[in-house]
């Protein structure tokens, strides 16, 4: 079970699915409901594991370094709670879009490289993945924006160019843009906002 914020919208706008970044919460992200749609949905999720006290999606055993034993467990476990309260919500899964900021981001895109059978959009600010175990599957039908650092000082180059590679190499459909560091930026919002518009009006 996962704690949440639940703002329900407009039946035919996007489900925005909000992840935050280590030591965020439900609330974190909320800012970001109005500035990228106001009529859309918004489930924004709390992770449910703890890191001297501040909540991640999953462990990792050093900066850097991953338990990805735990990184499936966990993204299962999401998966499992957002297809259930898809159902229970009477919410279509084809308009979920996760937003996922560092941490949260890596858990979206986890979901997006591995069970490309449920989750096909999502917002990708600052993400990182040295994960091995990867499904090698096509994302023929994956939407995705993806933001990076050109000097982010938690996220080198080198790992953003293989987060684009990942993406790239399995045929998703990928935005970028590059920004200075690992901040959130205006910049960043606007870029998403235009992106959704387009990805859900056409």
């Amino acid at each position: 079970m996962f704690t949440y914020q639940f703002r329900p919208g407009k039946s035919d706008a996007p489900v925005l699915v909000l992840l935050h970044g280590t030591g965020g919460d439900e609330f974190s992200l909320l800012p970001l409901h109005e500035a990228l749609d106001s009529e859309a949905t918004v489930l924004s999720i709390r992770g449910n594991v703890l890191e001297n006290g501040a909540p991640r999606f999953f462990k990792r055993l050093a900066e850097g370094i991953y338990d990805e034993n735990d990184l499936h467990d966990q993204g299962e476990k999401l998966a499992d709670f957002l297809v259930t309260f898809f159902k229970e919500n009477q919410l279509n899964l084809q308009n979920l879009v996760f937003v996922g900021y560092s941490n949260g981001a890596n858990i979206a895109l986890k979901l997006l490289l591995d069970r490309s059978d449920l989750f096909k959009k999502g917002i990708l600010f600052h993400p990182m993945y040295p994960v091995k175990q990867i499904a090698d599957q096509a994302l023929t039908q994956s939407e995705v924006l993806v933001t990076l650092g050109t000097h982010d000082p938690i996220v080198p180059v080198t790992e953003s160019d293989h987060v684009l590679e990942l993406l790239e190499s399995r045929k998703a459909t990928v935005t970028t843009l590059w920004t200075p560091s690992h901040q959130l930026t205006y910049a960043e919002v606007e870029e998403a906002k235009n992106w959704l518009q387009k990805i859900t009006h056409g």
